[in-house]
């Protein structure tokens, strides 16, 4: 599915094609939840980087979050970039050097009609700010950390690869 996004002051525009169209992964940890998520997390679909292009690109800067080790304290820089609009601030998405092939625009900053998701993900649950309320349907799953299950597997195991629409 080709999906079309924007950032809300219109100086980024972009494309992608995207096999995992649906929005079905909230995501809760303090990265997602202060850089893109309004709601306490943000939403990522999945997307081939290869075909990903970009009006505006003078207008996008990236963030990489600083990550502390929970076991020694240590921090460093993580590898995943966050692509934004330097002029608004919008969320556009999220690209990471371990996963080239790869691209994850974030919900939020698509204008396609995406398809509703027939269940939900609901991951980093353990860094979920307190006001956050979860609100999961019966078939959602919810996870402490990271689903075992990838977002194509995810896709592939409901039958909706390509979108299904």
């Amino acid at each position: 599915m080709q999906l079309e996004g924007s950032c809300h002051c219109g100086s980024v525009h972009f494309t992608v094609h995207s096999a995992h169209p649906y929005p079905f992964n909230k995501c809760y940890c303090s990265i997602c939840r202060k850089t893109a998520g309004g709601g306490g997390y943000a939403i990522n679909l999945g997307g081939d980087y290869k075909t990903l292009s970009v009006e505006g690109e003078k207008n996008v800067s990236i963030y990489q979050a600083i990550i502390k080790d929970p076991e020694t304290g240590e921090t460093q820089e993580s590898p995943g970039q966050r692509h934004f609009c330097r002029k608004c601030g919008s969320a556009l998405w999220q690209w990471d050097p371990r996963w080239p092939e790869l691209v994850h625009p974030f919900a939020s900053a698509i204008d396609t009609d995406l398809p509703v998701p027939p269940e939900r993900t609901h991951m980093m649950l353990d860094y979920k700010a307190p006001w956050v309320e979860v609100h999961a349907a019966p078939n959602d799953k919810l996870f402490k950390e990271y689903p075992q299950e990838s977002l194509a597997e995810w896709h592939l195991r409901l039958g909706i690869e390509d979108g299904g629409v």
